[in-house]
Parts: C-alpha cells; sequence; structure tokens
C-alpha cells in the first residue's frame, strides 16, 4: 500500500516524464508516441519504475533499450522540472506495460470457449 506522498509522486512522476518524451525529447526516439502508462515509487521515493507504452514502432523491446540507454538524459530533465519539488530525482527503471496486450489475449481466450447454458431449475 503506497502512502499518499509516494501516490502524489507518482502522479508527478507520470505528468513529467509524459511531457518530456511528448515534448522534449522526441527526437531521441525516431518519432515513436511513447506514453507513461503508471510510475510506482519506492517507499524512499528513490526508486520509481516507469511503466511505458509504445505506438509507431515494430520492435518494442529495441526501443525500450533505447531509452534505458538514454536514461541519464530523461533522468537530467526530470530534474530540471521537479527541482523545486523533490530533494532527490529518483532513479528511473524503464518496463513495458503489456496491460493491454494481456487484455487483448484475454478476451480472445473467452471469446473461445465454448459454455453451455445453465440448466433450468424446472428440470430438476
Amino acid at each position: 500500500m503506497e502512502s499518499k506522498r509516494q501516490q502524489k509522486v507518482s502522479r508527478q512522476l507520470q505528468r513529467d516524464l509524459s511531457g518530456i518524451f511528448q515534448r522534449d525529447v522526441p527526437h531521441l526516439f525516431n518519432g515513436a508516441f511513447i506514453t507513461v502508462t503508471s510510475v510506482r515509487v519506492s517507499p524512499d521515493l528513490s526508486i520509481a519504475r516507469v511503466y511505458l507504452s509504445f505506438l509507431g514502432t515494430n520492435n518494442k523491446d529495441v526501443l525500450l533499450d533505447e531509452i534505458r540507454d538514454k536514461g541519464k538524459v530523461i533522468r537530467q530533465h526530470l530534474g530540471d522540472r521537479v527541482r523545486h519539488q523533490l530533494r532527490i530525482v529518483p532513479e528511473l527503471n524503464f518496463f513495458i506495460d503489456d496491460t493491454v496486450e494481456y487484455a487483448d489475449k484475454m478476451d480472445k481466450l473467452f471469446s473461445g470457449l465454448d459454455i453451455p447454458p445453465a440448466p433450468d431449475e424446472d428440470d430438476e
């Protein structure tokens, strides 16, 4: 369970990182549209797990590796934005958010099931 402070910092980091990916450094990633779906912060606010979703790219793993390689640049941009709100700029760990693909997979599985109708109560 996250504290209120963790939740506030997570929301702020999500807004700021979204702005960075969409306005400040889109040229670094060949025009791929990167969405920050969620951010989870450690209790001491020193580590942030950033979950990303990608559009406009065929190979998500290669793009994630590029983002990880340019993590220092992204963290520097983040520091410029949050320097008055946070004492320490958190270390950023990037991950692919695959919840959309997982939901699609589950929908396909459920739609493929053949469930017979429940027997009527009168038949007993």
